[in-house]
């Protein structure tokens, strides 16, 4: 690994890990493959009555069912551990205590309804809901009363109130802010608990992070934390921020425009590596119209100049579009084998006269018409029960003609006398059939699938009927007769 090259992953287990984490994840991933540096898991778990273990391993769960290995973190280990923030609270009241002593911070006993009363005076008066600052010049005498009083206290930074603070952001250039815009922002909470703002830039320069790679939401916080980062004398890393992900009305993705948890995607039949691919081109390109790209072809193409600055829809009929080309082009044995779980979920409990190489059949007979694993219980179910029903559109087009029923039977007794109810031999007597009546294949073909399974699209009749074996074939033809009979 290169030593230069270190990058972080940080998320916080509050809530779902989403396609924005995912995203953030796997650019810093690609980054770090392509550099040939170190990719750090960190979890940024500092509010205990959000954070979760439950969330912290649908975290992990998600970051492994994504194939985004992390070189140190949770489960891993690594130098600059621990790799938890709620086991670093010292770190982070250390660096507090030292800003205090050296002025530049100090206390804050404003009460949470305080603060949020001027907010609103302010937002009354047509201000920016800003910070007052009337704690930032108290006496000491003032101070020891409002702690005597048992005020609890937050620790807030003293930033200037003139100049600007800019940075060479990786993704949008010059980026620049005066501080007469910024107010002074709370780094310890009244409880001990410290804000994003500190405790990163304290963990990113105990891990030698080199390069900051975050969502365009957190470009508000870049020029406070370079200002903990000087005030500190902490070595800083480059910062870029990635453009937003919008739903199809461009407004931030959100809960209403669909799945948005990682885990909702794979539990929706989605495979990773579809997913992985699609995430990568949410505001990255590899130029020349590319769209479905294999891990390697990524990490060897990733480059942050190719990452653009305006927001990237999340289309999901494109994902499904690419998820059903991965599913086509799985082998046979593998797509199988990932199917089968949702099968057997959906249609629990298949009955023991289903064996595994009959299921393994259906799923396969269905891979060209799979748009993911989730549409497999649907289009296989006729391979494990009786349609109990027909499509109207095609029971009126094929059964209520003329002769349907007799059509129906003498395919039943075609079909019964064969000796090898295999795929050739059953498509030479259906088509020898049509021949014999002078009639083309396509109206028997059609009357028999309907007949065999209730549809009237699905896969090649003649492999269908030789996988579903001539019993079941024969006792479905009869049972169509006999509905084709009640219609008159």
């Amino acid at each position: 690994m290169s030593s230069d090259i270190r990058v972080r992953m940080p998320p916080s287990p509050t809530g779902r890990f989403h396609i924005g984490n995912a995203r953030t994840a796997l650019y810093n991933w690609l980054f770090a493959r392509r550099r040939g540096g170190a990719f750090v898991l960190r979890i940024e778990d500092t509010d205990p009555a959000r954070s979760t273990q439950d969330n912290i391993a649908i975290i992990l769960d998600s970051m492994r069912w994504l194939g985004l290995d992390w070189d140190e973190g949770p489960e891993v280990g690594g130098d600059c551990g621990p790799y938890f923030q709620s086991q670093r609270l010292d770190r982070y009241r250390r660096a507090a205590d030292r800003l205090l002593e050296e002025g530049k911070a100090y206390p804050c006993y404003c009460a949470p309804e305080e603060l949020e009363e001027r907010r609103k005076q302010m937002q009354a008066q047509g201000l920016p809901p800003r910070y007052d600052r009337r704690c930032r010049d108290l006496s000491p005498a003032d101070r020891e009363r409002l702690a005597s009083e048992g005020r609890p206290a937050a620790i807030r930074f003293g930033l200037p109130d003139h100049g600007a603070v800019a940075w060479n952001d990786l993704v949008r250039g010059r980026i620049e802010f005066q501080n007469s815009e910024l107010d002074d922002v709370v780094l310890l909470r009244s409880d001990g608990t410290p804000t994003y703002l500190l405790a990163c830039a304290v963990d990113d320069s105990a891990m030698a992070i080199s390069h900051v790679l975050r969502g365009e939401d957190l470009i508000s916080s870049t020029p406070r934390q370079i200002h903990v980062y000087q005030a500190l004398g902490l070595p800083m890393p480059r910062f870029g921020h990635l453009p937003l992900i919008l739903g199809p009305d461009r407004s931030k993705l959100a809960k209403r425009h669909g799945a948005v948890s990682v885990t909702e995607y794979r539990d929706q039949g989605y495979l990773a590596e579809a997913l992985v691919n699609f995430v990568a081109l949410l505001g990255w390109s590899p130029g020349e119209d590319r769209e479905l790209l294999s891990r390697e072809e990524m990490i060897a193409e990733f480059s942050l100049e190719d990452i653009g600055q305006s927001g990237a829809i999340f289309d999901i009929e494109k994902l499904t579009w690419m998820n059903g080309v991965y599913l086509r082009n799985l082998p046979p044995q593998e797509y199988a084998a990932r199917a089968r779980p949702f099968l057997d979920s959906a249609l629990a409990p298949l009955p023991d006269r289903f064996d595994d190489a009959y299921i393994a059949g259906a799923l396969l007979l269905q891979q060209e018409r799979a748009r993911t694993l989730a549409d497999l219980p649907q289009l296989t179910e006729f391979f494990f029960r009786d349609p109990d029903g027909y499509d109207e559109k095609g029971e009126r087009k094929w059964f209520r003609r003329e002769g349907a029923a007799e059509l129906l039977a003498e395919v039943r007794e075609t079909l019964s006398a064969l000796e090898s109810f295999d795929e050739p031999s059953v498509e030479q007597a259906i088509r020898g059939l049509a021949d014999r009546r002078s009639m083309k294949a396509g109206p028997v073909i059609h009357a028999t699938r309907l007949a065999v399974t209730g549809r009237t699209e699905g896969p090649g009749l003649f492999a269908l009927l030789a996988l579903l074996g001539n019993q079941r074939v024969l006792r479905r033809l009869e049972r169509a007769e006999d509905h084709i009979r009640s219609l008159a």
